[in-house]
């Protein structure tokens, strides 16, 4: 219910001649599809999970919540959103006592849909198919891995540009496919590494789910597997350490 509530408003607005933009303090756009989105689910789960925490990207609330929180991305890849480009998406995720526990990331101009369960699997469909579970891929070396990122610059800025491009010469290919979409993609077995270096708890919640029940692995670049740490690393498991020693010059 939620995700198609979201899908109806992003839809609606996506490529729109009278969409509206601002920028937010750290200077990163935000349009009213954002916050039409992330105001409709809010009204949703205050009416049908009362007592439930809600932190999302455009309204807030307290990340530190115990018990049962919902985490909101309206829209995770604004930019593209903004620009014509159809790789964005919605991210819902519920985290219990820090953790969390089911995901979902709605792309309704991909046409596909990813959901997650704790103990439950990982699965995706593309519009009215039947869905299908997914699983990481068996790549075991990074001289065969897949990699993508976001934004080359934001490791210049966040981490160290010279460390991300040694992950990039270590492994076969690489890519930006960006945002929510790469880890997705991770899950689905059709990459094997993504990785950032800045993220936000709502940008990961819900794809900690889906990547880990795809049997794969999601951490920050510490090697911790949190939602919250800054940063991110999404594999196939296999080669995660790997990748990490690179990231970190080890």
């Amino acid at each position: 219910m939620l995700a198609g509530v979201a899908d109806g408003i992003t839809s609606s607005r996506f490529r729109a001649r009278d969409l509206r933009i601002d920028r937010k303090p750290d200077r990163s756009p935000v349009t009213d599809a954002d916050t039409a989105v992330e105001d409709a689910v809010r009204a949703l789960l205050v009416r049908e999970r009362q007592g439930d925490a809600i932190v999302g990207e455009e309204r807030g609330g307290d990340e530190a919540a115990r018990g049962r929180v919902w985490m909101l991305d309206p829209i995770d890849g604004t930019k593209n959103f903004l620009r014509g480009v159809p790789a964005w998406g919605t991210l819902l995720g519920l985290v219990v006592d820090g953790r969390p526990v089911v995901g979902v990331a709605s792309a309704p101009a991909l046409g596909r849909r990813w959901w997650a369960a704790d103990g439950h699997g990982a699965w995706a469909a593309d519009g009215d198919e039947e869905p299908r579970r997914l699983s990481v891929s068996a790549v075991r070396e990074l001289g065969d891995a897949f990699l993508s990122t976001t934004d080359l610059t934001s490791w210049t800025t966040y981490h160290s540009r010279d460390r991300y491009l040694a992950l990039v010469d270590a492994c076969w290919e690489t890519r930006a496919f960006g945002d929510f979409w790469q880890h997705c993609l991770v899950a689905e077995g059709s990459l094997d590494l993504a990785t950032e270096p800045i993220v936000n708890s709502w940008d990961l919640a819900a794809l900690q789910v889906i990547v880990e029940q795809a049997g794969g692995r999601l951490t920050d670049l510490d090697g911790n597997a949190r939602h919250d740490g800054g940063t991110v690393l999404s594999s196939n498991g296999h080669v995660h350490d790997a990748a990490l020693d690179v990231l970190a010059g080890r």
